[in-house]
């Protein structure tokens, strides 16, 4: 196939869906195929990038065996363990990431799903955040009922965060104590009330290629306005903690590949950019528009200042996203 052509094609218009053929983005040369992305990227997205920051509201002894995850209580993994997090320290942190410059910032917390308590203490900072502050809010809280999805929006949130996290084939290789219908019935949910969707996955998890397009594709049929890609990062004492890590070509593959199925979305480099030269440059040239900045869950990410100089530096804007 030839792949100007086909980026031609869907610059133009044309949408690939389940019948696309996963060998041929494994056998197109890398550097084309990142270079068709990048300008299918440019051509329909234009060449702002969107910042994103989370907070870990409410970290440890989640009741769900994702084997990827240190907070899951099925692993031994050395995390911190805590309640939902105070309102004035999640204001302080809003406050810095917005004078730094971040587009949208997250609360996220551990387990299935937050309510009761917590739900109320979340809807409580979600509002006060909204008065204060000018940066765009978005939650990342399980597998919510109508009505919490309802009260988030109502508390000034935008966008929702749930991973689908692979393809559905893979999906029980990964979880057990949830399904992938669970966490498409989310993405319903949540749109349902009014919120956007950022949805992802997570690659390097031994999943096969045809495995990423199949998440990909799956993304595109649910038109997902937000992707966040992230690479494992083998954490102690999780049940992935002895697999290999993905090269940077791999990576890089994968997201054009993504931009490919996905030609609208914010792309969004998240966990797993330090495997990558120089913060994931060359990912930024292979179609991806988004990043998550500051501190990470349980991975260090690339600091506000050092992501905002790098991608200035590209040419990208970064004001009035």
């Amino acid at each position: 196939m030839d792949v100007q052509r086909l980026a031609d094609e869907i610059i133009s218009g044309r949408r690939l869906g389940r019948e696309a053929d996963a060998g041929f983005f494994e056998r197109a040369d890398l550097e084309t195929l990142c270079r068709e992305a990048d300008r299918i990227r440019e051509a329909l997205c234009g060449n702002r990038v969107e910042l994103c920051s989370i907070i870990n509201g409410r970290s440890g002894r989640c009741g769900e065996n994702c084997k990827f995850c240190a907070q899951s209580a099925f692993h031994s993994s050395d995390i911190e363990t805590y309640d939902f997090m105070d309102k004035e320290k999640i204001m302080d942190d809003c406050r810095k990431h917005d004078e730094k410059g971040v587009h949208r910032y997250s609360i996220v917390t551990a387990g299935r799903e937050l309510s009761g308590k917590d739900l109320e203490k979340a809807c409580e900072v979600y509002r006060e955040m909204k008065a204060a502050f000018s940066i765009k809010l978005c939650a990342s809280h399980g597998l919510l009922t109508k009505e919490a999805f309802t009260a988030l929006k109502e508390s000034g949130v935008e966008r929702y965060h749930a991973n689908i996290e692979t393809s559905e084939r893979n999906f029980p290789n990964v979880c057990t104590t949830h399904s992938f219908q669970d966490k498409l019935s989310a993405i319903e949910g949540a749109r349902a009330a009014g919120l956007s969707i950022c949805s992802g996955g997570i690659i390097g998890m031994g999943e096969s290629f045809q495995d990423r397009l199949d998440m990909a594709v799956t993304l595109s049929e649910l038109r997902v306005e937000s992707i966040p890609l992230n690479v494992l990062m083998p954490i102690h004492g999780t049940a992935y903690e002895n697999l290999p890590g993905l090269s940077e070509d791999e990576i890089r593959r994968t997201v054009a590949m993504f931009r490919f199925l996905n030609p609208e979305a914010f792309i969004r480099l998240a966990a797993g950019r330090i495997l990558m030269e120089n913060s994931g440059r060359k990912a930024f040239r292979s179609g991806a528009n988004a990043a998550i900045t500051g501190d990470m869950l349980t991975t260090s990410g690339n600091s506000i200042a050092e992501d905002r100089e790098m991608l200035l530096k590209m040419g990208f804007i970064l004001d009035d996203v």
